[in-house]
């Protein structure tokens, strides 16, 4: 079962992870999540950012380590990591890592009621899908090849290997579905077009004459 965190921000899992590189004040921790492009797996701003390191503060996972000012700029505090936040970022990756999360993608919500939309619409809908598909997967290949090309070590890109394979999947579902509507075999295309008022999609290639 999972952990109750006492942060549970997906945020805060990333502070601590670079806390735990060394120590850091947070506008050095904004540029790191930004020059490692995390704005790809977790969603911040400056904002939220400082509002996650005083709850990790807080909670005794990070600590003020020292208050200094350079030149004009306002006093930036710089936090270390803590026992307790080690502790707290290791026993929360396993969490992750270990059990699978129930969690709510807008597409499955989408996908439960796409009942309401004509089946000639969702067959537009669906090509479209799968070009843009097909950019994000073009996008994400040249991302990790270009990375390689640069020495960055497949670890260290193991997450977009995860988004490749799960946009592979996506595509091999959105296609299996595509031709069970427009299958005359599985009659869903001919109900669905009846309840909509529309005549029976076919196949490409294949229509009604």
């Amino acid at each position: 079962m999972a952990t109750k965190r006492k942060v549970g921000n997906l945020l805060a899992l990333a502070v601590l992870s670079y806390l735990s590189q060394r120590p850091m004040h947070p506008y050095e921790l904004s540029r790191t999540l930004r020059d490692n492009d995390d704005a790809r797996s977790i969603k911040y701003n400056h904002g939220s950012l400082y509002m996650v390191v005083g709850q990790l503060a807080k909670a005794g996972f990070i600590t003020a380590q020292e208050t200094h000012r350079e030149g004009q700029r306002p006093e930036r505090t710089v936090y270390a990591l803590t026992d307790a936040g080690r502790a707290e970022l290791r026993d929360w990756l396993r969490d992750l890592v270990g059990d699978p999360k129930h969690e709510y993608p807008q597409f499955v919500a989408a996908l439960s009621l796409i009942g309401a939309l004509p089946p000639s619409e969702v067959l537009a809908l669906f090509a479209e899908r799968l070009d843009r598909l097909a950019e994000q997967r073009t996008e994400i290949r040249r991302l990790i090849d270009d990375s390689l090309a640069q020495g960055v070590p497949g670890l260290f890109l193991v997450e977009e290997e995860y988004r490749l394979a799960l946009l592979d999947a996506e595509v091999e579902f959105v296609g299996s579905f595509r031709d069970r509507i427009t299958d005359p075999a599985t009659e869903w295309g001919r109900t669905w077009a009846e309840f909509h008022h529309e005549p029976a999609p076919a196949a490409e290639g294949h229509e009604k004459t």
